[in-house]
């Protein structure tokens, strides 16, 4: 069954894949207006995320921004098949890292990197940075339940020089490098909400007291790892640009729970700065302390 719907699905997403940037947003906004106004899907997810963490804003200004949510998020979607046919010159004019030099100045230092980041204004170019660097790069992702798409997704990552790592995969992989001195950059995507039960710290984001990931924090001190995080800006439509922050280049002096800490306070300056280009649709406050 799943190799029959993937081979349904494929042909769409590689049409899709081949349109050229104009017509693939305007096929963006006809989907926009299914998603929002025909299914309005999670819009309840949306609104109550926006209400509860921009409560200072009034409720024009909420549904505003919920509405370029979702006019971004069919972008973004469409700009992830996308991916499968971009060339790397395309891909470079459209997704500019401003200070490259931060990150390789990193590389020089002779460890690897634990490179944070948040689900905001196209993360998923963010692997454009493997046609840069030296050290191998890995993206911690969770694997898809359907073998045939979760191939795919592995496949069009390898093109950017990209190795995925799954949740199971990702301390082993570390340990056998680090025993090994095989320097790499892994990606975690930190910012959205672990099991409560699970949860080693809480901490406040966007005013609200939630369970927070630590395993970026973690693994860095565990395996000595410089951290950097990488803050992405949506320009304009289908153009971002992504700056390297240095965090902390000896994270085992580190009280614990800073680095995390200190990378919600920065996911928090991005959201404030434009709210519009944060994935909204994720529970990300599911478990709060009231």
């Amino acid at each position: 069954m799943q190799f029959i719907i993937f081979i349904l699905v494929y042909p769409f997403i590689w049409l899709i894949s081949i349109l050229p940037f104009p017509l693939l947003y305007l096929f963006s906004d006809f989907v926009c207006i299914l998603v929002y106004n025909v299914f309005g899907y999670r819009k309840k997810v949306v609104r109550d995320n926006i209400a509860m963490t921009l409560p200072h804003l009034s409720a024009k200004e909420r549904l505003n921004i919920e509405k370029k949510f979702y006019r971004y998020m069919c972008d973004m979607f469409l700009e992830m098949i996308k991916t499968m046919s971009i060339s790397q010159k395309e891909m470079e004019k459209r997704f500019v890292f401003t200070n490259l030099d931060l990150y390789l100045d990193m590389e020089k230092k002779g460890k690897s990197i634990a490179l944070l980041c948040a689900h905001y204004a196209s993360y998923e170019w963010a692997v454009s940075m493997n046609y840069h660097i030296t050290f191998e790069g890995y993206g911690i992702y969770k694997k898809i339940n359907n073998k045939y798409f979760d191939k795919l997704v592995k496949d069009i990552r390898s093109k950017f020089k990209a190795t995925l790592l799954s949740t199971r995969e990702t301390i082993p992989t570390i340990e056998k490098n680090y025993k090994t001195n095989h320097l790499g950059v892994y990606g975690f995507a930190s910012d959205q909400s672990p099991q409560a039960t699970k949860a080693n710290h809480w901490s406040r984001f966007m005013g609200i007291e939630v369970p927070v990931h630590t395993g970026g924090e973690m693994l860095a001190k565990r395996f000595d790892m410089n951290v950097i995080f990488l803050k992405n800006k949506r320009v304009k439509r289908g153009y971002y640009e992504a700056t390297f922050e240095l965090m902390v280049d000896n994270p085992k002096e580190v009280p614990n729970y800073d680095i995390s800490d200190d990378f919600l306070r920065r996911v928090e300056k991005q959201i404030l700065e434009a709210p519009e280009f944060y994935l909204w649709t994720h529970k990300r406050w599911k478990h709060r302390k009231k």
